[in-house]
């Protein structure tokens, strides 16, 4: 009686496990939120720095060495092409150019003489009047004389340009700064300071420098847009916005070895002369329109010790996978991903930190935040 007893009480408490197991609960799935991707069309912008410089620029330098007698303008005029900037002294250089005319005048009247006479010996020679031989040396002497005045015209030709030169005047239209001499000083046409420079400003060039990984990424995005005419906003030292748009106009062929660089110019209507040569800049250039970009939220993206982006997904039998991302600029709150993530996929952005790659889990849409390009 007793054994039965006993053998009863191990049966109930078998079947009491047996109970317990198959009434315990099966642990739930991990919710995570996702969002889930879409590609669009973005405009795609990137900001560089750059410094301005005049599009037209000329040094003031002699032609000829002399004294300074005057100086013509005032230091920042705005001054036209042709102006009369220096007057050098020029009296020993208009006594070149008489000397040189007179010179001349001598030998028209000695080609007239001559000739004359090579003319009449040239009749007589024919009645043997004279002799051959003073017939042809008449001849050589007329010719020699008509060398002589292209000789004379050349030499005052020059000595009339050097005469020109005592008076110093603007190679091109624009303001002019300061001058480097004053009246009475010695200048000379092997001097290798400028009296001065001139700068056209209604125009003004933007010189900007981007990486060459930079441009490879950009052409990598085929954008549908013309480098011809990619517009560009101007931020100035001040932080505000230069009210007048540029436009794209060349992208230097060749990469700065040192830097690693190309240079890109921007041209920017300056009417207002408030671009000056030498400021520090920021542009923000218009590369054109990415048709199908996906712009992923940040709190989707996170970055190794390495600065790798990687980001987790949900896959289509609900599973955590990661992947491994090359991003762009951002767009508000939200990354530009160049590879790594396609239309459709299920962006985890809530809950990440709870799951491991493989793991299954309830994917829960939620609301993307703003940001949107």
């Amino acid at each position: 009686m007793k054994y039965i007893i006993t053998t009863l009480a191990a049966l109930f408490l078998l079947s009491g496990c047996d109970n317990a197991q198959t009434s315990a609960p099966q642990r739930p799935e991990q919710e995570v939120g996702v969002v889930t991707l879409k590609s669009q069309p973005v405009s795609v912008v990137s900001e560089l720095t750059g410094r301005t410089t005049a599009a037209m620029s000329a040094e003031v330098r002699p032609q000829v060495t002399g004294i300074i007698q005057k100086r013509l303008f005032n230091e920042g005029d705005n001054v036209k092409a042709g102006q009369a900037l220096y007057q050098i002294e020029p009296d020993s250089f208009r006594a070149a150019y008489n000397e040189a005319a007179a010179a001349l005048k001598q030998a028209q009247a000695l080609v007239t003489a001559d000739c004359s006479k090579a003319q009449r010996y040239a009749q007589l020679v024919k009645e043997n009047g004279v002799s051959r031989q003073d017939a042809d040396d008449a001849a050589s002497t007329c010719a020699q004389d008509k060398a002589s005045v292209e000789s004379k015209k050349a030499a005052l030709e020059s000595a009339r340009i050097n005469l020109n030169w005592t008076t110093i005047t603007a190679p091109i239209a624009g303001r002019i700064g300061i001058s480097s001499v004053t009246p009475g000083a010695l200048v000379s046409a092997e001097q290798t300071t400028a009296l001065a420079t001139i700068r056209g400003l209604d125009t003004m060039y933007v010189d900007l420098t981007r990486s060459s990984v930079d441009l490879l990424r950009l052409r990598k995005q085929s954008l549908a847009t013309n480098s011809d005419t990619m517009n560009v906003a101007l931020i100035l030292e001040d932080g505000s916005t230069y009210s007048e748009k540029g436009r794209l106009a060349l992208t230097e062929v060749a990469v700065d070895e040192s830097t690693g660089s190309v240079t890109l110019r921007a041209v920017f209507p300056n009417p207002k002369q408030q671009l000056l040569p030498g400021m520090f800049v920021r542009a923000k250039v218009d590369e054109g329109i990415m048709n199908d970009a996906i712009l992923a939220p940040q709190q989707g993206v996170t970055r190794d010790a390495k600065g790798v982006a990687t980001a987790l997904v949900v896959s289509a039998d609900n599973k955590v996978e990661q992947r491994e991302l090359e991003t762009g600029d951002t767009y508000g709150d939200k990354w530009l991903v160049l590879t790594g993530l396609k239309a459709g996929d299920k962006l985890i952005v809530e809950g990440s930190a709870k799951v491991v790659v493989g793991q299954q889990v309830k994917p829960v849409e939620v609301q993307s935040t703003g940001g949107n390009a």
